[in-house]
């Protein structure tokens, strides 16, 4: 148990470490590989088999991996919110219409303004989608992965509550 603000700030903090981190992690990432056709021609196989895989079902793997504790749970969130950020980002990149890449060269822009004045403002919509998939994803694999393994946090909470409800013959889980 524990206060529902401090579950709620729990929650918030577990959610909020793993969404930094693939924000940190796929929107660089994106960017070099949506420009980058070697690149993205080498780990697009690999993001492929990854991104079919549920995080869910990694969560056992990630336990043995991390333990049972914030780690794993942070982990989880990370993985499933990391994938639709980052096949977003690759595809608001290669969206970019190559005649504006190619008038901004005419004019003279390098590769560095071009990528700055052309690419990237035309990625944004994209990058918004994914970060918007990505946000939705890790508010629920943060109530899966509380559920499966937390003693802290707004899901725990709902079992603790449901369990004082619907089993009141037994000791509460406290």
């Amino acid at each position: 148990g524990g206060t529902l603000l401090g579950d709620i700030a729990i929650s918030l903090q577990r959610a909020g470490l793993a969404f930094a981190a693939a924000v940190a992690v796929a929107i660089p990432l994106g960017l070099f590989m949506g420009q980058v056709r070697a690149v993205e021609t080498a780990l697009d196989p690999i993001l492929q088999v990854f991104r079919q895989t549920s995080a869910l079902a990694l969560y056992p793997v990630f336990i043995l991996l991390l333990g049972l504790g914030e780690a794993s749970k942070v982990f989880v969130i990370f993985w499933a919110t990391l994938f639709p950020l980052l096949l977003n980002t690759i595809s608001g990149v290669k969206q970019v219409d190559p005649k504006l890449l190619e008038m901004a060269r005419v004019y003279g822009a390098t590769r560095l303004t071009a990528f700055r004045r052309v690419v990237l403002p035309g990625a944004v919509p994209s990058i918004f989608v994914g970060l918007r998939l990505s946000a939705t994803t890790a508010l629920l694999l943060l109530i899966a992965s509380e559920m499966i393994g937390a003693n802290r946090g707004i899901a725990n909470q709902a079992l603790v509550s449901l369990q004082r409800r619907l089993c009141r013959w037994s000791n509460p889980i406290d």
